[in-house]
Protein backbone atom coordinates (compact mmCIF):
# COMPACT_ATOMS: atom_id res chain seq x y z
CA UNK A 1 0.00 0.00 0.00
CA UNK A 2 1.14 3.53 -0.69
CA UNK A 3 -0.23 7.06 -0.94
CA UNK A 4 0.66 10.36 -2.60
CA UNK A 5 1.38 13.03 0.00
CA UNK A 6 -0.67 16.23 -0.35
CA UNK A 7 2.21 18.27 1.06
CA UNK A 8 5.26 17.04 -0.88
CA UNK A 9 3.60 15.29 -3.83
CA UNK A 10 5.75 12.18 -3.35
CA UNK A 11 4.56 8.58 -2.99
CA UNK A 12 5.09 7.03 0.44
CA UNK A 13 4.71 3.42 1.58
CA UNK A 14 1.90 2.52 3.95
CA UNK A 15 -1.18 4.52 4.81
CA UNK A 16 -1.20 8.25 5.59
CA UNK A 17 -0.91 8.83 9.32
CA UNK A 18 -1.77 12.50 9.49
CA UNK A 19 -4.21 15.17 8.38
CA UNK A 20 -3.50 18.88 8.37
CA UNK A 21 -5.74 21.89 8.22
CA UNK A 22 -4.37 24.80 6.20
CA UNK A 23 -6.21 27.38 8.30
CA UNK A 24 -8.60 27.68 11.24
CA UNK A 25 -12.16 26.92 10.10
CA UNK A 26 -13.38 30.51 10.61
CA UNK A 27 -10.59 31.83 8.39
CA UNK A 28 -11.02 29.08 5.78
CA UNK A 29 -14.73 30.00 5.56
CA UNK A 30 -13.86 33.48 4.29
CA UNK A 31 -14.13 33.52 0.48
CA UNK A 32 -10.66 33.22 -1.03
CA UNK A 33 -10.62 36.62 -2.75
CA UNK A 34 -11.30 38.29 0.63
CA UNK A 35 -9.26 36.00 2.91
CA UNK A 36 -5.88 37.74 2.61
CA UNK A 37 -7.46 41.14 3.16
CA UNK A 38 -9.27 40.05 6.34
CA UNK A 39 -6.67 37.73 7.89
CA UNK A 40 -2.90 37.56 8.16
CA UNK A 41 -1.51 34.04 8.08
CA UNK A 42 1.45 31.78 7.47
CA UNK A 43 1.59 27.99 7.73
CA UNK A 44 2.16 28.37 11.52
CA UNK A 45 0.38 31.55 12.65
CA UNK A 46 -2.87 33.33 11.92
CA UNK A 47 -4.59 36.52 13.00
CA UNK A 48 -8.20 37.38 12.18
CA UNK A 49 -9.02 40.84 13.58
CA UNK A 50 -8.37 40.44 17.34
CA UNK A 51 -8.35 36.63 17.22
CA UNK A 52 -5.09 34.68 17.30
CA UNK A 53 -4.32 31.14 16.16
CA UNK A 54 -1.34 28.77 16.34
CA UNK A 55 -0.99 25.63 14.24
CA UNK A 56 -0.26 22.63 16.44
CA UNK A 57 0.00 18.86 16.39
CA UNK A 58 -2.47 16.60 18.18
CA UNK A 59 -1.07 13.07 18.47
CA UNK A 60 -3.55 10.21 18.81
CA UNK A 61 -1.57 7.01 19.52
CA UNK A 62 -2.30 3.71 17.81
CA UNK A 63 -3.16 0.70 19.97
CA UNK A 64 -2.56 -1.97 17.29
CA UNK A 65 0.71 -0.64 15.84
CA UNK A 66 3.49 1.75 16.73
CA UNK A 67 3.18 5.47 16.17
CA UNK A 68 0.26 7.85 16.15
CA UNK A 69 -2.26 9.59 13.93
CA UNK A 70 -1.34 13.27 13.82
CA UNK A 71 -3.89 16.02 13.44
CA UNK A 72 -2.28 19.25 12.24
CA UNK A 73 -4.93 21.46 13.80
CA UNK A 74 -5.19 25.09 14.84
CA UNK A 75 -5.76 26.39 18.34
CA UNK A 76 -7.25 29.78 19.08
CA UNK A 77 -5.38 31.49 21.90
CA UNK A 78 -5.48 34.78 23.75
CA UNK A 79 -3.04 37.54 22.79
CA UNK A 80 -0.59 36.90 25.70
CA UNK A 81 -0.18 33.24 24.63
CA UNK A 82 0.25 34.23 20.98
CA UNK A 83 2.81 36.90 21.93
CA UNK A 84 4.73 34.42 24.10
CA UNK A 85 4.83 31.94 21.23
CA UNK A 86 6.17 34.67 18.94
CA UNK A 87 8.87 35.45 21.52
CA UNK A 88 9.86 31.77 21.65
CA UNK A 89 9.35 30.98 17.95
CA UNK A 90 13.04 30.33 17.26
CA UNK A 91 13.89 29.17 20.79
CA UNK A 92 13.30 26.09 22.90
CA UNK A 93 9.89 26.53 24.53
CA UNK A 94 9.69 23.12 26.19
CA UNK A 95 10.26 24.56 29.69
CA UNK A 96 7.16 26.76 29.38
CA UNK A 97 3.98 25.85 31.21
CA UNK A 98 1.10 24.62 29.10
CA UNK A 99 -1.06 27.39 27.66
CA UNK A 100 -4.82 27.32 27.24
CA UNK A 101 -6.62 27.52 23.93
CA UNK A 102 -9.61 26.27 21.97
CA UNK A 103 -9.56 23.90 19.02
CA UNK A 104 -10.21 25.94 15.87
CA UNK A 105 -11.02 23.07 13.47
CA UNK A 106 -13.87 20.59 13.24
CA UNK A 107 -12.16 17.21 12.86
CA UNK A 108 -13.81 14.57 10.65
CA UNK A 109 -15.44 11.62 12.50
CA UNK A 110 -15.57 13.64 15.73
CA UNK A 111 -18.67 15.63 16.52
CA UNK A 112 -18.29 19.10 17.98
CA UNK A 113 -14.52 19.60 18.19
CA UNK A 114 -14.65 23.27 17.20
CA UNK A 115 -14.14 25.27 20.39
CA UNK A 116 -13.02 22.32 22.56
CA UNK A 117 -10.72 23.44 25.36
CA UNK A 118 -7.12 22.36 24.73
CA UNK A 119 -3.71 22.84 26.28
CA UNK A 120 -0.75 23.83 24.10
CA UNK A 121 2.76 22.68 24.91
CA UNK A 122 5.47 24.67 23.14
CA UNK A 123 8.31 22.66 21.63
CA UNK A 124 11.72 23.24 20.07
CA UNK A 125 11.99 25.56 17.03
CA UNK A 126 11.79 22.63 14.59
CA UNK A 127 8.50 21.31 16.01
CA UNK A 128 5.02 22.75 16.22
CA UNK A 129 3.39 22.99 19.65
CA UNK A 130 1.52 19.87 20.71
CA UNK A 131 -2.11 19.82 21.79
CA UNK A 132 -3.39 18.02 24.86
CA UNK A 133 -6.69 17.93 26.71
CA UNK A 134 -7.42 18.81 30.32
CA UNK A 135 -7.61 15.75 32.59
CA UNK A 136 -11.37 16.18 33.02
CA UNK A 137 -12.15 16.35 29.26
CA UNK A 138 -14.89 13.91 28.26
CA UNK A 139 -15.05 14.37 24.49
CA UNK A 140 -14.38 11.29 22.31
CA UNK A 141 -11.31 13.00 20.80
CA UNK A 142 -9.86 13.64 24.27
CA UNK A 143 -10.45 9.99 25.25
CA UNK A 144 -8.84 8.69 22.07
CA UNK A 145 -5.87 11.05 22.45
CA UNK A 146 -5.32 9.58 25.92
CA UNK A 147 -6.15 5.91 25.25
CA UNK A 148 -5.29 5.49 21.57
CA UNK A 149 -7.19 4.20 18.54
CA UNK A 150 -7.47 0.74 17.01
CA UNK A 151 -6.69 -0.08 13.39
CA UNK A 152 -10.45 -0.15 12.69
CA UNK A 153 -10.86 3.37 14.07
CA UNK A 154 -7.79 4.48 12.08
CA UNK A 155 -9.51 3.19 8.93
CA UNK A 156 -12.70 5.14 9.77
CA UNK A 157 -10.63 8.32 10.04
CA UNK A 158 -8.92 7.65 6.70
CA UNK A 159 -12.27 7.10 4.97
CA UNK A 160 -13.70 10.31 6.47
CA UNK A 161 -10.54 12.23 5.62
CA UNK A 162 -10.76 11.17 2.00
CA UNK A 163 -14.37 12.35 1.82
CA UNK A 164 -13.39 15.79 3.17
CA UNK A 165 -10.32 16.27 0.93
Amino acid sequence: MSFVCNECGETHDGLPTDSAFKLPDDVWAIPEPERSAKAKFTSDLCQLAERYFIRCLLEVPFTDQSGYYGWGAWAEVDWPVFKRYLDLYEKDGTAEAQAEGKLANDLPTYSGTLGLRVLLKFQTPDRRPTLHFPANARHQLAREAAQGISYTRFHEILVARKQVS
